[in-house]
């Protein structure tokens, strides 16, 4: 145990030795814990004031499926224009939606102004894209480093969704209906001003490029169908987890179940991401995640206590990093250098757009079928994944590389 606790800080304390990564880094983490924040905070804002998941969950939807189809255009013009001259901007409009949003829920405006509002959101800069085009541009020679770089960057992700809806639902619970959306808007914009401020680390603009978009690149379309049906995991998972805990009727830890799932996660990655395990593939990361996406069905069925469903959140939640990581390491493999950001973007895009579909359809399962059903939802979703990846094999496309391998 000791010789893997030592090669884990080894790894990671050689890469944040590189010049500029801890700024920027510090910048990134502030505006992503939002990403944990908005979601939560929208659906206990909304189904408080208006007494409905199933309008919580489409509203929430609306906005994600917006930002899906923002992103690429925004990740376009990050990769010819530079970080920080689009993303400013950007994350301005998108706090001003969520400003909007909190502004129509609070003076009981209709139902049609929050989905307008919080389409509002959807200018906001994939962060976490930024992020990698960063250590893709820093580590470029260094496929190694890079691996434990994309392996931290999907850690960072797991830690502020583990924070998120547990700061989410304490400001929520504890102030007023809406302070975790005004705290995750102030967040959000200063992260990204401290992040954008880093320039001697920032990816240089390209022309624009003749190449064609990154979607024509061979096994790019079959990621983001697993991308999408992953997506559809987590969408699905935070909604109905948050109605099975008020119908237990502890809904203020709704977040601190979920932050079990993002817990392991962020444990598992993290492993992953300094122990580089060979032979490990895409498929081998979508069947754990599809066989761990039971449990907390199960413990939802079973025991019917919201502690058990928590301990299975935390066992479910180790397989969804390396499979992320696993995904990201080959998008990038992948993705002509130009288009680096909208590759990511896309993936990221079919993430949304998974997220936006199991988070309405977790909605309405959790109102009309019951909380304890609807976790059906995220397992078949988990399920579509893997078959997904299997269909694509069996078609003769390249999907299943090894995560720590060189590229072909």
């Amino acid at each position: 145990m000791p010789s893997v606790i030592s090669t884990t800080t080894g790894n990671y304390r050689r890469l944040f030795a590189l010049p500029g990564v801890r700024a920027f880094t510090t910048g990134n983490l502030l505006a992503r814990l939002p990403m944990g924040m908005f979601s939560v905070s929208a659906v206990v804002m909304i189904a408080g004031s208006r007494g409905s998941y199933a309008l919580a969950g489409a509203v929430t939807a609306t906005g994600l499926a917006a930002t899906a189809l923002a992103g690429p255009w925004i990740a376009r013009l990050v990769d010819r224009h530079g970080q920080a001259r689009i993303a400013v901007p950007a994350t301005l409009t998108s706090v001003l939606g969520s400003l909007a949003l909190l502004l129509c829920v609070r003076y009981g405006a209709p139902d049609w102004t929050l989905f307008a509002a919080y389409a509002g959101t959807a200018a906001t800069p994939n962060i976490g894209g930024l992020s990698r085009a960063r250590w893709a541009h820093l580590l470029r020679d260094e496929p190694d480093a890079l691996h434990t770089a994309n392996s931290f960057e999907q850690a960072a992700d797991e830690l502020c969704f583990m924070l998120g809806p547990v700061l989410a639902a304490f400001l929520t619970g504890t102030f007023f209906p809406e302070a975790g959306t005004l705290t995750g808007a102030v967040l959000l914009l200063a992260g990204m001003l401290l992040f954008t401020a880093q320039r001697a680390t920032e990816p240089p603009p390209r022309a624009r490029s003749q190449v064609p978009s990154p979607l024509r690149s061979p096994g790019i379309p079959p990621l983001l169908a697993c991308f999408t049906a992953t997506g559809a995991v987590f969408g699905a998972m935070e909604v109905v987890t948050i109605a099975y805990a008020d119908a237990q009727g502890h809904r203020t830890a709704a977040g601190a179940v979920l932050a079990l799932q993002a817990a392991g996660s962020c444990a598992a990655g993290l492993a992953y991401g300094a122990l580089k395990p060979a032979g490990v593939r895409l498929g081998h990361c979508l069947a754990g995640m599809a066989a761990l996406m039971t449990l907390p069905w199960a413990a939802a069925g079973t025991a019917g206590s919201l502690w058990a469903l928590a301990g299975a959140l935390l066992v479910a939640g180790m397989a969804t990093a390396p499979t992320m990581v696993t995904a990201m390491t080959l998008v990038q493999r992948r993705t002509p250098a130009d288009r680096l950001n909208e590759g990511m973007s896309l993936m990221v895009t079919g993430l949304l757009t998974g997220i936006a579909c199991g988070s309405a359809v977790g909605g309405w399962a959790a109102e009309h079928l019951s909380p304890t059903a609807a976790f059906a939802v995220p397992a078949g979703a988990a399920t579509l994944a893997l078959g997904v990846a299997s269909l694509t094999r069996a078609g003769g496309v390249p999907l299943q590389e090894a995560g720590g391998a060189a590229a072909p």
